[in-house]
C-alpha cells in the first residue's frame, strides 16, 4: 500500500479551501493627481530616478568611492541584510507547515519470556521499517495559505524595506559629504581672508606707529583678524565632526588617497530628473511598497483569524513492514498500515477566535492609515524637493550678483580710505559683508546638491549593488 490517496486527498482539500480574508482594496489616497507644474519645470528628455543607478547619478568621482565603501561595511545594513535573512527563514518554516511531513524509521527489539515450570524461555526479535506522516492538517478554510501569504507579504516588506535603508544611506553619506566639501571650501576661504587680514593688520600697525592714523583704525582691524579666526576655528570643528560621521556611514577608515573631488558649484555633479506622476511613487518608493506589503499580510491575518473558527481536520497514517525474519521484512505479507483523521471543533474559549479577529482588524485599519500616511509623506518630499530644486537656483543666482556686488564694493572702500575720503569702518563693514556672502554662498550649493540627492532618493531612485 501507499500513501498516493493520501496526498491526492490533502492536494484535493488544498484546492478547495475556502479563503476567509478580506478582499484587498488599495486604501484611497489623499494626494494631488500631479506635482506643481510650476516647479516641476520643462524636463523632457530627463529620466526617471528609477532609471539612474547611483552609480551614473553622482558624478563626483570621490563621493562614487565613499557610496561604495558604505554600501559593503556600514554596519547598520549588515544588520538590515541579516534581518532579511531572519524574515526568510521565518517564511519558510511558515511554509513548511502547509505540507505533510513524512518520516522514515527503522528498528529492531528483542524480548524474552520467563521461563514456565519446567520448561525453557522463548526469545523473539521482532524487525521493523516504517514511514509515517504526522498530523497534516488540511486546509479547507485557508487558515494555514492565509498564515503563509502573511508571512510571504511580511518578508518581502523586509526586503523593501532594506532597500530603503540602501537608499537612506546613499543620501546619508552624500549629504554629508557635501556638508564637509562646503566646509573645505569655506576652511579655505577663511584661511584666505585671515591671510589678507593679518596683513591689513600689519599696514594698520605700521600707519599707528607712523602716527599716519588713530587707534581707532587699528583696533578695528584687530576686530577683522579676531574675526576670521573665530570663524575659521567653527568651520575646523564643524567639518571635523562631519568627517568624524561620514566614517561611521562608511564603516571602515579611509584611504590616505581618495578620488578627485568636484567643487560645489561644478554643474555635473548630477543630472536632471523627471518628476514623473505621484502615482508612480506606489511602486517606485520602497517604503511605500513595504507599508503596502504589511498592510496586505494584515489582511491575510484576519483570514487566518477567521478560519480559527471552524473546524480543523488533519490527517495521519504510516506504512512499513515488521517480521520477525529480518530477511523477510519486506516480503508482502509483513506489512502494515494504518490511516486516521481528527476534526477539532471549537465550542467555547470565553471569546478568545472572536477577539483575535478584532485583533487583526484593528490592525489592518492601523495599517491603512499608516500607508495612506506613508503615501503623504512621500508626495510631501518629492514635492518639497522639486520646490527647491527651483527655488535654490533662484536664490543661487540672486545670491551670486550678492557676491559680486559686495567685492566691487569692498575694493572702492579700501580706494576711498586709501585716498582719504572714507574712514576705516567703511573697509571693515565692506570686507566682512563679503566674507559673509562668501561663506553663505558656498553653504546654499551644497544645500542645493544636498536637495539634489534628497529628490533622486525621494523619487525612489535606481538603486543598484556596490
Amino acid at each position: 500500500m501507499r500513501f498516493d490517496w493520501l496526498l491526492g486527498l490533502a492536494m484535493c482539500g488544498a484546492l478547495t479551501a475556502c479563503n476567509h480574508a478580506p478582499l484587498y482594496e488599495q486604501p484611497a489616497l489623499a494626494v494631488a493627481a500631479q506635482f506643481d507644474t510650476d516647479v516641476t519645470g520643462d524636463l523632457a528628455g530627463s529620466q526617471q530616478a528609477t532609471d539612474v543607478t547611483w552609480q551614473a547619478f553622482f558624478g563626483d568621482p570621490q563621493l562614487q568611492f565613499l557610496i561604495a565603501e558604505a554600501l559593503v561595511h556600514n554596519r547598520d545594513l549588515a544588520a538590515s541584510v541579516a534581518r532579511i535573512a531572519q524574515a526568510r527563514a521565518q517564511y519558510r518554516i511558515q511554509e513548511s507547515v502547509g505540507l505533510p511531513r513524512l518520516d522514515v524509521a527503522g528498528g529492531a527489539t528483542r524480548s524474552q519470556s520467563v521461563a514456565p515450570p519446567g520448561g525453557t524461555a522463548s526469545s523473539v526479535t521482532l524487525y521493523n521499517v516504517q514511514a509515517a506522516m504526522a498530523s497534516y492538517e488540511i486546509d479547507f478554510w485557508g487558515r494555514v495559505s492565509n498564515l503563509n501569504a502573511a508571512a510571504r507579504q511580511r518578508y518581502l516588506a523586509t526586503v523593501e524595506g532594506d532597500r530603503a535603508f540602501r537608499l537612506s544611506l546613499v543620501a546619508n553619506v552624500a549629504s554629508a559629504y557635501y556638508a564637509i566639501q562646503a566646509g573645505e571650501e569655506g576652511i579655505d576661504l577663511a584661511r584666505r581672508t585671515l591671510d589678507a587680514r593679518q596683513y591689513a593688520l600689519e599696514i594698520a600697525k605700521m600707519r599707528l606707529d607712523s602716527g599716519v592714523t588713530s587707534s581707532v583704525d587699528h583696533d578695528q582691524a584687530v576686530i577683522l583678524v579676531a574675526q576670521a579666526q573665530a570663524q575659521l576655528a567653527e568651520l575646523l570643528r564643524t567639518t571635523g565632526q562631519r568627517r568624524s560621521r561620514l566614517l561611521v556611514l562608511v564603516g571602515k577608515p579611509l584611504p590616505a588617497q581618495l578620488p578627485a573631488a568636484r567643487p560645489v558649484q561644478d554643474a555635473g555633479q548630477f543630472g536632471a530628473l523627471a518628476a514623473g506622476l505621484p502615482s508612480a511613487l506606489l511602486v517606485n518608493r520602497p517604503d511605500v511598497v513595504a507599508a503596502e506589503q504589511l498592510l496586505r499580510a494584515a489582511h491575510a491575518d484576519i483570514g487566518a483569524a477567521r478560519a480559527a473558527l471552524f473546524p480543523r481536520i488533519a490527517l495521519t497514517g504510516n506504512l512499513g513492514f515488521v517480521s520477525t525474519d529480518l530477511g523477510n521484512l519486506l516480503e508482502s505479507g509483513s506489512q502494515i498500515w494504518s490511516v486516521g483523521g481528527l476534526i477539532s471543533l471549537p465550542i467555547f474559549d470565553g471569546g478568545l477566535r472572536r477577539a483575535q479577529i478584532e485583533v487583526a482588524q484593528a490592525r489592518r485599519d492601523e495599517l491603512v492609515a499608516l500607508y495612506q500616511r506613508t503615501v503623504q509623506t512621500a508626495f510631501t518630499e518629492v514635492s518639497g524637493a522639486l520646490i527647491g530644486r527651483q527655488r535654490f537656483q533662484e536664490q543661487i543666482t540672486a545670491l551670486e550678483a550678492v557676491v559680486l556686488a559686495q567685492r566691487r564694493l569692498a575694493e572702492v572702500a579700501e580706494l576711498r580710505y586709501e585716498n582719504g575720503i572714507a574712514i576705516y569702518l567703511e573697509v571693515v563693514d565692506a570686507r566682512r559683508n563679503l566674507f559673509t556672502a562668501e561663506q553663505q554662498l558656498i553653504q546654499l550649493r551644497a544645500t542645493a546638491l544636498q536637495n539634489g540627492v534628497a529628490l533622486y532618493v525621494a523619487l525612489g531612485g535606481g538603486l543598484t549593488g556596490p
